[in-house]
């Protein structure tokens, strides 16, 4: 036996060895964010035009309100280079570049005075870290248009800024920028010379936008290159989402957090659709490396935004809670939208609640329980006391007639489609009701930007244009149904071609409109704006018309969400405290199963009552 054991010590301990090879280490940049980053950007309330008296506003409010609870970025949101950009939207036409002689952007000093004389963000970087604040910016990936039209220098490489680009995966949304190739002498020293001047003017964080949806790998490994020569804690961001989950792995070992979802607004379609997502990235959540499910449009969002007007949000209390409610048990980084000092006591209230920020911060093993007919439940483990956090949401909606009972249907169009568009035309003998409907085309509601054009009543002899009768109701997945206009605001541009008579809406969409009696025919053509088709992600929609009434009955304002305490790994009575309220609740045994309104949510935490010794 003797014998034996020295002959399988060895071996074990070369199965151990070959074992912790296959582990990788962890990246040591995941020190820089072991619980999901917490802070405020400016996106949500001020697009690309917020000024320096806006951001430390809002930095003064968190660093006196929240930063005790754990709230600590300040992140400027997009262009801070544009002295000149404009509310919803970008001005690409005659943007006023603010750009050093290497090619790289900087802060215009209209806007950020601290910023003159050559001296960045650093003043303003250094005013957040007196507050025991972090600084963050966002840019976009790859390299300014303008650098590699004035061919200027890449500081660190005798290459120039023409030397390193290609237009090839430009984005279609905002093109500031070309994609830096990997490999060609200056690319690398290209971010290199980016990330060490970030690192110089103190930022703590950087959100890098289209990066990640589609994604582009040879550039996620040059940035994590620069900051990591930095020496800086650099935590970084990559945006928009969804990044593909065949990139999980990489994302991982290369950023601190990813986006899982296009740009997310107040919009309960929106909202629904996170709790899919969520349920499919949580596997690759880790201290470290967070999949993010975007930031929080909460209290006053939209002053200057690309989208919507200055609103509190549309969400209603309810979806508030479900939201953070959410967002907190799948542990998703918190980014806040809203201006922080229009604050009321309510979204204040979301923002410092202690149990519920416990739970994001320290709990393990989050993951998605059930979800039966829309009531849905997540749970997640307290490592310190064994204690379970459970969530349970009623996200039941009025349902909506199939495919087959529509007068017209369009099957699915996207960008591979030609000319983006299908034509319509139905006999609407007797009908008095009129409802055009856009559905997304099972995938999401990313870039689903859809258009009714020239849409037409007619009766044989006389027409009249639909845009211009009033419409009884109508509703889209993202920003505001609009006549003559696209849901963005823009021209109704589809195909290639204007048009001036139309309605512009976003899927998931509904239209009602009462009809004006004697008309037999509606024609119209429905396409893909071209908002969506010139993207290189989403954009893939359905139209339908119905004349009937196409909704289902409405569920109840509440349903019962039964558990099973065994479930949850308790076989004895169990106490159930409210953490939204704070409150104990009561002892349990067997199930729980309380009612949760349409839209809301509850979040527990369940303590067995008699404690394993």
């Amino acid at each position: 036996m003797k014998h034996l054991a020295k002959l399988l010590l060895p071996a074990l301990a070369v199965g151990l060895s070959v074992q912790a090879q296959k582990t990788p280490p962890k990246p040591a940049f995941y020190q820089w964010a072991l619980t999901p980053p917490m802070g405020w950007n400016s996106w949500d309330c001020y697009g690309p035009t917020v000024t320096e008296a806006e951001v430390k506003a809002n930095a003064d409010y968190m660093a006196k309100y929240l930063k005790a609870s754990g709230w600590e970025y300040i992140v400027v949101d997009i262009r801070w280079y544009v002295g000149n950009d404009t509310a919803h939207g970008y001005n690409e036409k005659n943007p006023d570049w603010n750009i050093d002689q290497y090619g790289r952007f900087v802060p215009a000093v209209n806007r950020f005075p601290s910023a003159a004389n050559g001296q960045g963000f650093k003043p303003l970087a250094d005013y957040m870290h007196g507050k025991g604040l972090k600084f963050g910016i966002h840019i976009m990936r790859g390299v300014p248009v303008v650098a590699v039209n004035r061919k200027l220098p890449i500081l660190g490489s005798k290459a120039t800024a023409a030397d390193i680009y290609s237009k090839e995966g430009q984005a279609g949304w905002l093109r500031d920028m070309y994609t830096v190739v990997a490999g060609r002498p200056g690319a690398q020293e290209y971010y290199n010379s980016l990330f060490k001047m970030y690192a110089d003017w103190g930022v703590d964080f950087v959100k890098v936008d289209d990066l990640s949806s589609p994604y582009h790998a040879p550039e996620v490994e040059m940035i994590r290159k620069a900051i990591d020569l930095t020496g800086r804690p650099i935590v970084l961001s990559t945006s928009p989402g969804e990044t593909p989950i065949a990139q999980a792995k990489h994302v991982q070992q290369h950023a601190n957090m990813w986006r899982t979802v296009g740009d997310f607004w107040d919009s309960w379609e929106q909202l629904k659709e996170h709790f899919e997502v969520c349920n499919r990235w949580a596997p690759y959540s880790m201290p470290g490396a967070w999949p993010d499910a975007d930031m929080l449009p909460l209290g006053r969002i939209g002053i200057r935004a690309e989208r919507g007007d200055d609103r509190m949000s549309r969400f209603i209390k309810d979806e508030q809670y479900t939201l953070m409610s959410l967002w907190s048990i799948f542990r998703s980084p918190l980014m806040f939208g809203g201006d922080l000092p229009s604050n009321d006591a309510f979204t204040l209230s979301l923002l410092t609640n202690k149990e519920v920020l416990s739970m994001h911060s320290t709990s393990t093993n989050n993951r998605q329980l059930f979800r039966q007919n829309d009531l849905i439940a997540w749970v997640a483990d307290d490592p310190k006391t064994g204690d379970k956090y459970l969530a349970l949401f009623n996200a039941q909606d009025q349902e909506l007639a199939t495919e087959k009972e529509a007068a017209w249907s369009s099957g699915l169009i996207t960008r591979q489609t030609p000319g983006h568009s299908q034509p319509i035309d139905i006999d609407i003998r007797g009908a008095k009701k009129l409802y055009l409907n856009v559905r997304n085309g099972g995938d999401d509601i990313a870039w689903d930007h859809a258009d009714w054009l020239a849409p037409t009543l007619s009766d044989g002899k006389k027409s009249v244009a639909l845009s211009s009768l009033p419409w009884k109701q109508a509703s889209a997945g993202w920003g505001q149904v609009t006549a003559n206009k696209s849901v963005s605001g823009a021209d109704l541009l589809v195909g290639g071609k204007k048009y001036t008579d139309g309605i512009g809406t976003h899927s998931n969409s509904m239209i009602e409109y009462d009809l004006p009696p004697g008309f037999t025919r509606f024609t119209a053509t429905v396409g893909l704006d071209n908002a969506g088709a010139s993207q290189n992600t989403g954009g893939t929609v359905q139209f339908l018309v119905f004349t009937k009434n196409p909704f289902k009955p409405v569920p109840p304002d509440s349903a019962q969400v039964e558990v099973a305490l065994q479930q949850l790994g308790f076989n004895s009575a169990c106490i159930v405290r409210n953490m939204w309220t704070g409150k104990e609740i009561d002892t349990f045994t067997g199930t729980f199963a309380p009612h949760i309104r349409r839209h809301g949510a509850g979040l527990y935490r369940v303590s067995a009552k008699q404690k394993s010794k």
